[in-house]
């Protein structure tokens, strides 16, 4: 859509100060400008000047290791309408994070066309999950909710439960029998009390008749409430001193938190809550905040730690909340598996284990301020320190740091997980500095950081330091730059995501630019490169085109290239394109002009091109059974190593930009066996393998008698030896026909494939040999249903059955935003040597679109 003035876009706030990455170091230094005790070299002149004023701009932070808050809950990792389908989002995407709780509607419910209770919770459950909150007003088509009457919602109560009480799990369950009674149908949140006592009556009277309703068909229900849309003291005092009166309390006690101020207010609510329930003389029950966040919020690291820290301190659960699309954990994951910055800090929270301790920030309960959490674990001999939220310099500092765990001296990792947009891909976290730190005679170590950005979340890890020095770092160069502060032609600037406009979407510093829409719209960024050579070029972007975009990306006005953007949810649903140009040392002016479409512009990141490569340290990885942790070699990457008893795993979550072969290689002390996408591989100690990865998160276990430190991929994703069939060469039947598409790879694609038995797709694969094999589908589909809330966007995912030989899987593809985009899903397949029969249909229901397929021995 192309209008101007675009009235279709949010309410745009005032704007505020920014805390861009500009305002550090100068010249915007993104993975460079934070480290552990010393600057980066890249810009000498400018750093310098900066060193000599962090003494005194320095926050400071204090975490107390004598101070234990209790075991870690990992409580506020839920989300609300965060699965969509059994496998959106994937497996590899959601077992790292160990979600403890989901928030989904109630089974066949109307308000949005997938996310059904009993249906996701088979991925849920199968990767690790907690409790399933099931919104059951949510089997009402229309947001607010048809009032029809309590007699109509009972007759949907009994179906709710006894779908609940039949389901697998069904312990898992909890029934929130009412959404928001302060805003719907009931009218609570009134200032009048005549009016708020009528109101309030006839909720009490409909709470315990539901309640006693479920607990009729299903006697052991857990059941949660009030779940009002905002805090009410006045409402939670009346409802519990009923509910204890009438014997319908309820299990766990639910309420929103939703705008920036609840980031100042949650405590006292929290605190003032306690005290209701003292009051009423009831015990105190499980928290649960089932909807926290707006916009702003969702997939900004520094903003999401500021929320999980007061969740964790208090350990209360808590979901973020559903404002656009199900299936991607509330803007965390990207397509179906790949991972954004959102996702790794939440990775990060996954990982904490032992007992949280106490962190006292520059400013407790302050919105847009830098907060933390952290843990201990003695047996692992960890301190782990998650901190965010605010620009500039910090000095951490660890307190009470005990010889017996951790000797006279540690080893301290830093790194960081940036804001990359709600689609927009982010490596595994750059590891920013890794040192040796003695501890002080007080027993306290302090950790300086310098040049945080707002929008990162930071990840400080100490363990034992042992003999031997960590292996020093390396952080390329790279800088960044703000489109609103280029040179701009036939655009506008706009305003996004501030405190005054919450739900607005997330925006490197709170404005972007767009109605980049006629002949004439360009930008141009003017950048300074350090040294000649190729360069990292990350667009931050969005596309409201509904269909793949193009801009024309040239250098001093040098011959233009094109720059694809695929489709977003909307202008200001951040996604991040990536791209390589050349360039000599010194200045240069990068254009992005107008090509087909429509695309708002963010930022621009440069990066000193490197071979991608990470080390994914042991000593941090998922674990079972029996292991143990030595720290006393500290030198190398990984800075200790996990010592794998028998039956014992590790499990690394290893990322891959785009589907192909990596090089993999386990530092060991003894060979191991490496498991990923039903293959098992065996790694002998520094033995490079070549091993197929899709793009996004691949989880690669290790298992055998060894001690491991780290497990080192590298690599860009070679098809060299996989074998590709585009639509063109399939057997095509009962309807499904080839498509003329620009987008499309070879200029087609199989479409009108399904809803018929005999519709089908048939290729015929020539395998080298026997063996698991990837079969990577690139497909497009964009079924959805917007007549739920305004403000979600209800896509639908589609089906089909893939069979191989005599094997049949049924595979869920994502919604891919347009008919003409084209994404990639890896489906584990069992080959022969030689001929092999690969069927795509769906007998039921319309399959996606499909371009081609691709098929790839795991080990190549």
């Amino acid at each position: 859509m192309s209008t101007s003035p675009r009235t279709f876009r949010p309410a745009r706030g005032a704007g505020r100060t920014r805390h861009r990455a500009s305002t550090i170091l100068g010249a915007t230094l993104l993975g460079a400008a934070l480290t552990a005790g010393f600057l980066p070299t890249a810009h000498a002149d400018q750093t310098s000047a900066a060193a000599g004023t962090r003494a005194a701009a320095a926050q400071r932070v204090t975490v107390d290791l004598a101070a234990p808050e209790g075991e870690v809950l990992r409580g506020a990792n839920g989300a609300l309408y965060g699965l969509s389908d059994d496998g959106v989002p994937s497996d590899a995407a959601l077992a790292p994070l160990k979600l403890t709780t989901v928030s989904q509607k109630a089974e066949g419910g109307a308000q949005h066309p997938n996310g059904d209770a009993v249906t996701v919770s088979k991925s849920f459950f199968r990767n690790g999950g907690g409790d399933v909150l099931v919104m059951m007003q949510d089997i009402y088509a229309q947001w607010p909710y048809e009032d029809l009457g309590i007699d109509d919602y009972l007759t949907k109560v009994d179906k709710i439960a006894r779908d609940v009480a039949n389901a697998p799990n069904s312990e898992h369950f909890v029934y929130v029998p009412f959404n928001e009674p302060d805003q719907i149908w009931y009218h609570l949140g009134v200032s009048d009390q005549a009016t708020y006592q009528t109101n309030r009556d006839r909720f009490l009277k409909d709470w315990k008749t539901v309640y006693q309703r479920i607990r009729a068909i299903d006697p052991d229900a857990r059941i949660a409430g009030p779940n009002e849309a905002s805090y009410h003291t006045r409402l939670l005092t009346d409802f519990l001193t009923f509910a204890k009166k009438e014997n319908v309390l309820p299990e766990v006690t639910t309420w929103h938190e939703l705008s920036p101020s609840s980031l100042r207010d949650f405590q006292s609510h929290f605190d003032t809550y306690r005290a209701i329930e003292k009051s009423v003389g009831i015990t105190p029950r499980t928290v649960n905040i089932n909807e926290y966040a707006n916009r702003r919020d969702l997939s900004v690291p520094g903003q999401l730690v500021q929320w999980v820290s007061m969740f964790e301190r208090n350990k209360v659960y808590a979901d973020q909340a559903y404002w656009d699309a199900a299936g991607n954990l509330d803007g965390n994951v990207v397509r179906t598996n790949i991972p954004n910055g959102g996702w790794w800090f939440f990775r990060w929270y996954a990982g904490l284990t032992g007992r949280t301790v106490k962190v006292t920030p520059p400013s407790l309960n302050t919105v847009d301020t830098l907060q933390g959490l952290a843990s201990l674990d003695t047996t692992r001999k960890q301190a782990q320190v998650l901190l965010g939220g605010a620009a500039g310099d910090a000095d951490v500092a660890v307190q009470h740091v005990d010889p017996a765990v951790f000797g006279t001296s540690v080893t301290a990792t830093v790194a960081e997980a940036a804001w990359s947009g709600y689609e927009g891909q982010h490596a595994a976290p750059r590891v920013l500095s890794r040192t040796k730190l003695t501890v002080a005679a007080d027993g306290s170590v302090t950790v300086p950081l310098t040049g945080m950005k707002q929008m990162s979340a930071y990840r400080i890890v100490l363990t034992p330091a042992g003999s031997g020095t960590p292996a020093a770092a390396t952080v390329p160069w790279s800088a960044s730059y703000e489109a609103e502060d280029a040179r701009i032609t036939g655009g506008q600037v706009y305003t996004q995501g501030t405190v005054s406009n919450a739900n607005g979407y997330a925006t490197s510093g709170t404005k972007d630019v767009g109605s980049l829409n006629t002949s004439g719209s360009k930008v141009d960024f003017t950048v300074t490169v350090p040294t000649t050579g190729g360069y990292d070029l990350s667009v931050l972007y969005g596309n409201q085109s509904g269909a793949p975009a193009t801009q024309l990306l040239s250098v001093d006005g040098g011959a233009t290239t094109g720059v694809r953007y695929p489709s977003t949810e909307n202008w200001t649903y951040r996604a991040k394109a990536d791209l390589t140009v050349a360039l000599t040392a010194g200045t240069h002016t990068l254009t992005l002009a107008k090509g087909t479409g429509e695309v708002t512009l963010d930022r621009i990141d440069l990066t000193a091109n490197t071979t991608p490569a990470a080390s994914y340290e042991a000593t941090l990885a998922d674990i079972s059974g029996s292991v143990s942790y030595d720290y006393t070699d500290a030198s190398g990457t990984g800075t200790g190593a996990l010592v794998l008893g028998s039956g014992a795993k590790a499990v690394y979550d290893v990322y891959a930009p785009r589907d192909g072969y990596y090089t993999v290689t386990s530092r060991a002390s003894a060979a191991v066996q490496l498991a990923l996408h039903e293959e098992t591989v065996t790694a002998a100690p520094g033995q490079a393998l070549r091993l197929y990865l899709v793009a996004g998160n691949n989880r690669v276990t290790a298992t055998g008698s060894a001690s491991l430190r780290s497990l080192d991929v590298s690599g860009t994703g070679s098809t060299t030896g996989t074998l590709a069939y585009d639509g063109a060469q399939a057997r095509l039947a009962g309807g499904a026909r080839l498509v003329d598409s620009a987008h499309a790879t070879e200029g087609s694609y199989i479409g009108w494939l399904g809803n018929s038995a005999a519709s089908t797709a048939t290729f015929t694969v020539d395998a080298p040999r026997a063996g698991k094999y990837l079969l990577v589908l690139t497909y497009g589909q964009n079924d959805r249903r917007d007549n739920g809330h305004a403000y979600n966007t209800d896509i639908v995912s589609r089906t089909a059955d893939v069979t191989v030989g005599a094997n049949t899987r049924k595979v869920t593809f994502k919604n891919t935003w347009s008919w003409e985009d084209f994404w990639t899903l890896g489906v584990p397949v069992t080959l022969q040597q030689g001929a092999n029969t690969l069927t795509l249909s769906n007998a039921s229901a319309w399959a996606p679109n499909i371009d081609r397929v691709e098929l790839a021995p795991v080990r190549g």
